[in-house]
């Protein structure tokens, strides 16, 4: 399974940008997708994941502020992100797997930066 991800770039805070990310095919090891991020020096760390059957979870840090979708018919899932800080300036990979807790599939990243 390939993972293709766009849409980052450079806003400014309290600014929104939506990811997209595309799985080149439909089978089981897209039953969760979800959005993971590193910003420089830390860890990679979960943003969201949401299963097919549209179950969701958020990072603490962006409830509120960030919804995550999918399109099933489309093999795609969606970050929109709105209210963005400096703290959220990292490269954001789209990721997919059988299940939530053992993502397999990673796409390229797209870097999102938030600054004045």
């Amino acid at each position: 399974v390939q993972l293709q991800a766009s849409g980052g770039g450079l806003v400014q805070p309290g600014g929104s940008l939506r990811l997209s990310c595309a799985a080149s095919e439909n089978v089981f090891e897209i039953n969760a997708m979800g959005w993971y991020r590193q910003a420089p020096g830390k860890q990679r760390e979960l943003v969201a994941t949401v299963t097919r059957g549209n179950s969701v979870n958020y990072a603490d840090s962006v409830k509120g502020r960030f919804t995550i979708s999918r399109d099933n018919a489309k093999n795609t899932v969606y970050l929109q992100m709105n209210g963005l800080k400096p703290e959220d300036t990292a490269v954001y990979y789209c990721s997919s797997g059988v299940f939530t807790s053992k993502m397999v599939y990673w796409g390229q990243g797209t870097q999102v930066t938030v600054s004045s």
